[in-house]
């Protein structure tokens, strides 16, 4: 069954199979296999069609999404779920592969400002997605965090006894680091806000950035060379892997 969507949008602004082939890198009749076949394409290739297209990913291919996912969020979920590395900087939170369910629901629920049916709908896709780190062959997953996301409250006591015993166990994978930065440390660069950034199996790398409102994939390679620089810049300050993970049991019995 061919894809009426995707058909109609390149109408739209008069590309073809075989000029939108090159735009992208494909093969031609790889392009017009979307077109008659249905074909879905490689989740970056995805990603730079909607762009070409001035069109959401989700719209022209949304087979891959989970009803569950926010929709400004869905290009970033399905890059990451084919991503060969992550690398995560979160100042204030546990970043959400790492999440527990009571801490992502604490998260969300705080302030009562979303509907506990959407709160649950939310919760149930953070954890769809963590199952990427369970897949036979699972990203390198690298996460550095501030002290203080071990040490502020989120839900309750038992929250974070379960949240800080889980980020631990989760650190001891051989595909995952989580590094931590101490409280004593001066400002850095990472403290201006949270981002990730994510290698794709032919090589790319593009990035995620969000705010109070929505997130955003970014792709300008300057942009994502800008972010690589503050990434050297947060690890540099963080302490190492097997330091960090003593830390974060530390922290943990006094949650108990």
């Amino acid at each position: 069954m061919g894809n009426e969507v995707l058909r109609v949008a390149m109408a739209a602004v008069g590309e073809t199979a075989e000029s939108l082939a090159e735009k992208v890198r494909v093969d031609p009749k790889t392009a017009a296999r979307w077109l008659a076949d249905g074909r879905i394409p490689h989740p970056r290739t995805r990603f730079a069609v909607a762009g070409l297209l001035g069109k959401e990913v989700a719209e022209l291919w949304p087979e891959p999404f989970r009803r569950r996912d926010l929709r400004w969020f869905r290009a970033w979920a399905e890059l990451e779920q084919s991503a060969t590395s992550l690398r995560s900087y979160q100042p204030l939170l546990v970043p959400g592969l790492l999440q527990t369910e009571g801490y992502a629901r604490a998260v969300l629920s705080t302030g009562g400002l979303l509907p506990a049916a959407e709160v649950e709908r939310i919760v149930a896709g953070r954890l769809d997605r963590q199952a990427v780190l369970s897949a036979e062959a699972p990203p390198q997953l690298v996460a550095v965090i501030d002290e203080v996301v071990l040490r502020r409250v989120v839900g309750d006591r038992a929250v974070m006894a379960g949240q800080l015993a889980h980020l631990a166990a989760m650190a001891e994978r051989e595909h995952v680091q989580v590094r931590v930065i101490p409280a004593e440390n001066p400002w850095h660069t990472g403290l201006a806000g949270p981002f990730v950034l994510a290698r794709l199996p032919d090589g790319a790398e593009l990035a995620y950035i969000d705010n109070q409102l929505r997130g955003q994939v970014v792709s300008d390679p300057v942009d994502v060379a800008s972010l690589g620089r503050r990434w050297e810049s947060v690890t540099g300050e963080a302490l190492p892997c097997r330091r960090s993970t003593e830390l974060i049991r530390e922290v943990a019995t006094t949650w108990s």
